[in-house]
């Protein structure tokens, strides 16, 4: 499964290469609920697209991510003096006597203090670095659908809810961020063939055993550790990944816009690293063909999956 990856963020990419246009009113929608306390996760990239607005629209969504950069700092400012004086409180016992509840508290404090520090050094970051480009399970992103014809740039979350499902389906279906191909024609009935995207993705990650990614025996090891291996086309070439995704409705709740990757077996050198999956970027002259989803003819859809890019994936230890 693809549990991570590293995107293309701004929206602004996909309006260059597709001429899409963006989905103004959802990225509103969805900044301004994470102003109004939805638990949204949203990469950074994502956030600083909107840093240098160019449309009364954009500069009403950069206004919507300020105010939350502003309360998060709050937020944090006010943490940080609680574990400062949890810190100095701690060493002040440990300077008379050494006890286990004084040293442990003394560990989070730090530990706390530091995180804080590096989340507050992001907020304040102008300077892009990979990681702001990142996205889990559970993060949005922006993904290429049509709509009335046209590219559209829509804001999706990272694991996909199925329309007319329940609410606590994302607890009882956790691995809803990937769509196994061998599962479209059954779990994934009602969007394959329906609602179609691509994601933009340059890098993406994968748990891999220890053991497996060292060619050694498991009781070679402790437990059965996990690694993670970052996986990277070797000429360096955007992945145009196939997604499916659907619009989440119910009574007096926010609609949600969620997509899941499909994946399918993986190609040779993934395999010998130690992973069973690999998500399925598509050529770019069947961008068309699969967005313009046809159920009736879904032989041709299986064919642009079959017929997918194929880069040679260099892996390394991720950072």
């Amino acid at each position: 499964m693809c549990y991570s990856a590293q995107i293309e963020a701004d929206y602004r990419k996909y309006v260059k290469m597709f001429g899409a246009h963006m989905d103004v009113r959802e990225f509103a929608r969805l900044y301004w609920e994470r102003t109004e306390g939805s638990k949204a996760k949203i990469p950074k990239a994502m956030d600083d697209a909107f840093s240098a607005p160019r449309t009364d629209e954009e500069r009403q969504i950069k206004e919507f991510i300020d105010q939350y950069n502003a309360e998060q700092a709050t937020k944090l400012e006010q943490d940080l003096f609680k574990q400062r004086t949890r810190l100095a409180d701690a060493e002040r016992t440990l300077q008379t006597k050494i006890t286990k509840a004084a040293t442990e508290s003394k560990r989070i404090a730090t530990d706390k203090i530091e995180a804080s520090l590096r989340r507050l050094n992001d907020l304040n970051r102008t300077i892009p670095e990979p990681r702001d480009s990142r996205i889990f399970p559970g993060h949005y992103a922006p993904v290429l659908v049509v709509e009335n014809g046209k590219y559209v740039v829509k804001p999706m979350r990272y694991q996909c809810r199925i329309a007319g499902k329940p609410a606590n389906y994302d607890i009882k279906f956790p691995g809803t961020y990937n769509a196994r191909r061998d599962n479209l024609e059954g779990f994934w009935k009602p969007l394959f063939g329906h609602t179609h995207g691509v994601l933009l993705v340059d890098v993406f990650y994968e748990n891999v055993s220890k053991a497996k990614w060292e060619g050694t025996l498991l009781e070679s090891h402790d437990k059965d550790e996990n690694v993670v291996l970052e996986f990277r086309p070797s000429n360096g070439q955007l992945m145009l990944v196939a997604c499916l995704w659907s619009r989440w409705s119910a009574p007096d709740l926010p609609d949600l816009l969620s997509f899941a990757a499909i994946t399918d077996e993986p190609p040779v050198e993934v395999a010998a690293a130690g992973h069973d999956r690999c998500i399925v970027p598509i050529r770019p002259e069947n961008v068309e063909a699969w967005l313009h989803a046809d159920a009736l003819n879904r032989d041709a859809l299986h064919t642009i999956l079959d017929d997918k890019d194929r880069p040679y994936y260099e892996h390394r230890l991720a950072a």
